[in-house]
């Protein structure tokens, strides 16, 4: 079956394809036409959206002679493009949508993160978590995995190659009463722990900030070692994953506009211990 999502193993297969083509001059239909495949599909597979067959990888390496090396490589590629990812060989049950961004929060090397209203899945403690997830109305068993799924995440930030984290948070995110006090206490007091490594970085927009590019809502930027960078944006029916490059560039952009705008590092934490003292 044909992926509809593009995973990061189906997006770095299909990114090598696209590179070796443009490397040899030659256009998309050109390629097409060559290994008796249309435009479209071709399309699909450069882009992972879909994963072409081991033979179908072969046809194309064929045609645009691929030197040896670089061909085992994206042969490689191909044939563990569809295997499960890490969230769907753990833990059963888990929506293609989760799988893919807790893959590509695994496979990164940095990740910016703009959260006007609470605070990201990745930081949450199970009780702000549970809270969040009981709006959901989902039965008992499904919301324990869902809280195990986003404690496990945490990985990413003390594993020897840490995930360099770069979260931007609303002063509403602190303030808004998703818990009781207490939890969400403790959750402050989470994020000022994980502002410690030098990996992290965790600073406040202010809620006087004026306008800003954030205001449209929450956004993520993956950014990884060898593969060109993808924007995460989630609303009320489902999310989606932008590869435009211009698109992701205007994403950076607003980044920079909320870098601007925050308070530093040891304001931020100055603010956050402020809203505990008050919570408790």
């Amino acid at each position: 079956m044909s992926t509809r999502v593009a995973t990061p193993r189906s997006r770095a297969l299909g990114f090598g394809l696209r590179t070796a083509r443009v490397a040899r001059g030659l256009g998309m239909r050109e390629l097409a036409r060559l290994v008796d495949v249309a435009p479209q599909v071709l399309s699909h597979w450069e882009s992972g959206t879909r994963v072409p067959r081991v033979e179908e990888v072969g046809l194309l390496l064929g045609a645009m002679r691929v030197e040896p090396v670089e061909r085992r490589r994206l042969l490689e590629l191909a044939e563990c493009a569809k295997e499960p990812n890490w969230l769907e060989r753990t833990v059963p049950g888990v929506s293609p949508a989760l799988s893919t961004y807790v893959e590509y929060e695994r496979t990164a090397t940095e990740m910016v993160d703009w959260e006007p209203f609470v605070v990201p899945g990745l930081l949450q403690v199970p009780g702000y978590a549970e809270a969040i997830l009981e709006s959901h109305r989902l039965p008992p068993r499904m919301l324990e995995r869902e809280v195990a799924v986003r404690l496990r995440r945490r990985e990413v930030l003390t594993r020897r190659d840490p995930l360099a984290l770069k979260l931007f948070l609303g002063e509403e995110a602190l303030r808004r009463s998703i818990a009781e006090p207490a939890v969400m206490a403790e959750q402050l007091r989470l994020l000022v722990r994980a502002a410690q490594p030098r990996t992290s970085s965790i600073r406040v927009v202010r809620a006087d900030a004026g306008y800003h590019p954030g205001l449209f809502g929450h956004f993520v930027i993956f950014d990884f070692a060898h593969l060109p960078s993808v924007v995460h944006i989630e609303h009320l029916r489902g999310s989606a994953h932008v590869y435009d490059g211009d698109h992701v560039a205007a994403f950076r952009a607003a980044a920079e506009t909320l870098s601007g705008l925050a308070l530093g590092e040891q304001e931020s934490l100055a603010l956050i211990q402020g809203v505990i003292a008050e919570l408790e």
